[in-house]
């Protein structure tokens, strides 16, 4: 299990856009599975629906994403010289909101990676039913400064 502190060594999100806790488990090259606790303190819940607070659809995406570099800056060399940057999304579906309270469980799957293109399949899950699916792309990119 990886906790925030190794998560934020390999990707350079900071609050308030670190938006997984930990990675609970990773075969580099093939998959991992993430997890984000969503409390009412998230600072979008004061304007996304505050009286019925709901996490944005796009940050759910973007957690996902950010497992997904996790996994894919783990199966590359050099990885604390590169980045990912999310370039498209297809097939996503939000199938249920996600509420404060919530722990979100995110299982991405490297489906290809082909020099600097990356392609993945994630899913998210609370309390063992999906909530989010999605397909994304990213391009993998040399770090700057690196």
């Amino acid at each position: 299990m990886l906790y925030i502190e190794e998560i934020m060594k390999l990707l350079p999100h900071r609050y308030p856009f670190i938006l997984i806790d930990r990675i609970i488990e990773i075969e580099p090259a093939k998959s991992c599975t993430a997890i984000k606790n969503v409390t009412i303190n998230e600072p979008y819940f004061h304007g996304h629906f505050p009286d019925q607070p709901v996490m944005p659809g796009v940050l759910i995406l973007e957690s996902m994403a950010q497992a997904g570099a996790f996994l894919t800056l783990n199966s590359v060399e050099n990885p604390m010289c590169k980045n990912m940057f999310f370039s498209a999304v297809e097939k996503a579906k939000f199938r249920k909101p996600i509420i404060p309270g919530d722990q979100v469980r995110i299982e991405m799957e490297l489906l290809k990676i082909r020099m600097n293109a990356v392609k993945l399949r994630g899913i998210a899950y609370v309390d063992d039913k999906i909530v989010t699916e999605a397909i994304i792309m990213a391009n993998i990119v040399d770090r700057a400064g690196a």
